[in-house]
């Protein structure tokens, strides 16, 4: 594979939903072959071995979620897409088979943690 294979992919790792505590990553990745668990394997890598990911190491991620995609909407949540689609949910599936294109904002992120913002949207400062 070379590198015009691949795209690049812009991954919202969220520490915290109530603060906004956010960093982007950005990544090429070959969505025609990499899975979802793939996917989540590789910023997992990057979070432990890049030290401007050092305070979000205590946050288990463990969900991926489409937050926008290029030329599309973009949500009225600066942190996270509230609506019910765009999870990614199936480890197995093929990034492009679910519709991650160039330029795609994924969000990786606690499950419980955005189970119990989603009931109570609450921003703290």
């Amino acid at each position: 594979m070379n590198s015009s294979d691949k795209v690049l992919i812009t991954v919202r790792i969220i520490k915290s939903f109530e603060y906004r505590t956010c960093r982007n990553m950005v990544i090429p990745v070959d969505i025609r072959t990499s899975t979802i668990d793939q996917l989540k394997q590789q910023c997992q890598e990057l979070i432990n071995s890049d030290s401007k990911f050092k305070p979000f190491r205590t946050v288990k991620f463990d969900t991926l979620k489409i937050y926008t995609q290029a030329f599309g909407n973009k949500t009225q949540n600066l942190i996270i897409n509230l609506e019910d689609a765009g999870f990614l949910e199936d480890g197995d599936a093929i990034l492009q088979d679910v519709g991650v294109i160039s330029e795609t904002e994924l969000s990786l992120f606690n499950r419980e943690a955005y189970d119990a913002f989603k009931k109570n949207p609450e921003i703290k400062w």
